[in-house]
């Protein structure tokens, strides 16, 4: 069982257009899964079900199994990652599937004009996207230095599964290594859990690494996690849900992260 990998986030939010749309990258010796983390080794074989695969297509069905699939997954993030709003995210599943003007109207209870409105904004949104993509490879495209790397500091990327994004999410580098050493002791507990919503979330990024991937977690197990790390584990708990670091489902009996 694989623990929640620290660096997925980073390889998530650095990942190109096409890797994004393949939903994993390739590394010299592996094909790397972009939502998850999860490595399949080149020159490896892998059965599923009976049937072999090589690396890379392994990484494809892992894609398809527990991800849906890229699309899925990235219509799935939040609206401040996204961009658009809760109607044109069920207006594209549906055009992805290839429904008609028509028939998405009539699911969507809506007038054809405003489907054909829609598409105006997704257009436009699409050709501001590709401007500045253009902009940013053309500034930082063949240098070091990217736009989130400050004088002697880096700014931090949000968690991909955040509820949402605001000045609370503007952390740098520096500032997470000074919350972590002022609020953790060496061995992964807090010293205090703070006040200040900033600090907050980065205590929460530490301890959401005590959780493994791929495994539903009933409250009883969760709350036995975090003890190992804070006494008030109803708060920890609570704040994980709330700040979307993990997910739970409506009766509160299962937890996991997605």
């Amino acid at each position: 069982m694989k623990e929640l990998d620290k660096d997925s986030n980073e390889l998530f939010w650095n990942a190109k257009v096409e890797e994004l749309i393949n939903g994993y990258v390739e590394k010299d010796e592996s094909y790397e899964c972009i939502f998850c983390g999860e490595e399949f080794t080149k020159g490896r074989i892998y059965e599923i079900n009976s049937i072999f695969f090589e690396a890379q297509k392994t990484a494809k069905i892992h894609i398809e199994k527990k991800h849906g699939s890229s699309l899925e997954y990235i219509l799935g993030m939040n609206n401040s990652f996204t961009g658009i709003s809760d109607v044109q995210r069920e207006l594209l599943k549906m055009m992805a599937y290839g429904l008609s003007d028509k028939e998405i109207a009539g699911k969507l209870n809506i007038a054809k004009s405003t489907i054909r409105n829609h598409r105006f904004k997704l257009r436009e949104k699409e050709k501001q996207a590709r401007l500045l993509l253009a902009i940013m490879e053309m500034i930082f495209g063949k240098e070091k230095r990217k736009i989130n790397m400050l004088e002697d500091t880096s700014l931090c990327d949000a968690h991909k599964t955040a509820t949402t994004i605001d000045d609370r999410y503007n952390i740098t580098t520096k500032e997470r290594e000074t919350v972590l050493k002022n609020y953790m002791n060496s061995d992964g507990s807090i010293k205090s859990y703070p006040a200040k919503e900033k600090k907050k979330i980065i205590i929460l990024s530490e301890i959401i690494k005590k959780f493994s991937r791929d495994k539903q977690y009933n409250e009883k197990e969760v709350n036995e996690i975090i003890k190992l790390v804070y006494e008030d584990y109803a708060t920890i708990r609570r704040a994980l849900v709330e700040y979307g670091f993990i997910y739970r489902s409506d009766d509160c009996t299962n937890y996991w992260i997605k």
